[in-house]
């Protein structure tokens, strides 16, 4: 059978401190067919493209939304598109269900600002917070922390971004 569902337009965010660490936050719960298991909670901030925005100011409010940053600098872009499959899901009816999975768009960023500015648990215009607490991290341990059905993206970020990381 010929997968017919479109790929949902995403961007992700590789947010590096100035010692090349990398931010990544742990998952509350699944989010439809997004399922998280035991020690793959982790992620970066990553998050959906609105009809006509553009690819980096949608990474920059994802990163907003998500963590509550706004003090970076723009390091770079993976080229392209990086896509990723869903895992099979059987839950109940869920946006994203709608999706084979996600085609994204990946930026890295400079985090400039004073850690206090980071607040992953806060809630935005009404949305629940999807993530429990945060780190820093190396790129290398934020691949094996990450759900399997997203691991060839890190690892693909680990190669493209490199140059940044400690």
């Amino acid at each position: 059978m010929t997968e017919t569902r479109p790929y949902r337009p995403n961007v992700g965010v590789a947010l590096f401190n100035r010692a090349g660490l990398v931010l990544i936050a742990r998952r509350i719960e699944d989010d439809g067919p997004e399922v998280i298991g035991p020690g793959y909670e982790w992620q970066m901030p990553q998050g959906g493209v609105d009809a006509g925005e553009d690819l980096e100011q949608a990474a920059r409010r994802e990163l907003y939304e998500e963590t509550g940053v706004r003090s970076v600098d723009i390091l770079g872009a993976a080229e392209g598109w990086l896509t990723y499959d869903f895992p099979p899901y059987f839950g109940p009816p869920h946006k994203l269900a709608a999706f084979r999975g996600q085609r994204q768009r990946w930026y890295a960023m400079r985090f400039v600002g004073d850690e206090s500015e980071i607040d992953v648990t806060r809630s935005v215009e009404g949305v629940p917070a999807e993530f429990l607490e945060w780190r820093w991290e190396r790129l290398a341990v934020a691949a094996e922390l990450v759900v399997p059905f997203k691991r060839a993206i890190y690892a693909e970020l680990l190669r493209v971004f490199a140059r940044f990381a400690a």
